[in-house]
């Protein structure tokens, strides 16, 4: 193995030993995800649990430490709860000529999968099929996402590139490890049994976003007007009315115990006394506006239902 390594590193280019001349990998490399693209990934991830469901990422290599994923399509595909492979190989060609004519020129930078339920990381059939893609472009990821653990505000996804076994013989380490930007996300213990930094290195995402886009998200559950003009059920809203008159009156006694309970002692003891707990009247007011709110709405809807229609 000696032999084979001190060969190696004489060789061109081969290794950390091989000179000055030779370059150092550098690690500053970052995928920027649109919000569209980041969307339809877990709108398709979402819609295929508890299957795997695959697709391709549309976008340019900037630069060197740059890679644009602006968006993503959805591939024909022969899935399990453990594993996805794509099983029509002329549809990528066709889907792209197509989104050609529709103004996306972008080229494939790489794919993307869903894990439901069990982490990003990749398998021994993951890795066959970045294999292939790193075949056809050594720069090309793979990207995974968790649809199911994935919750509002924080999105459980993460991107890998294979880590080159030869370059690992010879101790050379993969870019993201020799800066610090590779290692601004801490790898998960599920991912690192996996294979992570064994296998396959993981590259930091970032999300970008334009005008437009972030234009199209504020309006995405934005209530229209004639929302207000939907009535709800008459027997659905008498049940969820003696609801909300039960749990008045329970916090209307809470908070008749709480007053006797504060009389005679000082605003330090009450202030004490309160830590931890429910504050009735607050919950009472609450109660009682949102009783109010929901009738005048439904009285006002039916008389102008009433008048319209």
């Amino acid at each position: 193995m000696e032999r084979l390594q001190q060969l190696m590193r004489t060789m061109p280019g081969g290794g950390l030993g091989a000179g000055a001349d030779s370059p150092t990998p550098d690690c500053a490399e970052k995928v920027h995800v649109s919000s569209l693209a980041l969307l339809k990934m877990l709108k398709h991830g979402r819609a295929g649990v508890p299957m795997e469901v695959m697709g391709l990422m549309l976008g340019q290599f900037v630069d060197d430490y740059t890679i644009n994923c602006v968006d993503v399509f959805a591939m024909p595909q022969s899935g399990t709860t453990v594993s996805v492979e794509s099983v029509d190989p002329v549809f990528q060609k066709d889907m792209l000529e197509m989104l050609k004519q529709t103004g996306r020129p972008e080229m494939v930078i790489g794919w993307y999968h869903s894990h439901p339920g069990f982490g990003c990381w990749l398998s021994s059939t993951d890795i066959n099929t970045q294999a292939s893609f790193e075949a056809l472009h050594p720069r090309s990821v793979a990207l995974v996402v968790d649809p199911i653990q994935s919750v509002k505000g924080k999105v459980v996804i993460d991107c890998f590139r294979l880590i080159n076994p030869q370059l690992m013989m010879l101790g050379q380490e993969p870019r993201q490890t020799t800066s610090n930007i590779g290692h601004l996300q801490k790898p998960s213990i599920q991912a690192l049994i996996h294979g992570l930094n064994r296998h396959y290195y993981s590259i930091v995402i970032d999300y970008r976003k334009n005008e437009l886009e972030e234009q199209m998200l504020m309006n995405l559950h934005k209530r229209n007007w004639t929302t207000s003009l939907k009535l709800e059920k008459f027997e659905e809203h008498q049940e969820s009315n003696e609801k909300v008159v039960a749990k008045m009156l329970k916090l209307t006694k809470d908070y008749n115990e709480r007053v006797q309970q504060e009389e005679g002692k000082t605003s330090e003891e009450i202030l004490v006394d309160n830590v931890g707990k429910i504050d009735p009247k607050r919950h009472l007011e609450t109660s009682v506006a949102d009783l109010m709110s929901a009738n005048i709405i439904q009285c006002l809807g039916t008389m102008l239902d009433t008048v319209i229609f």
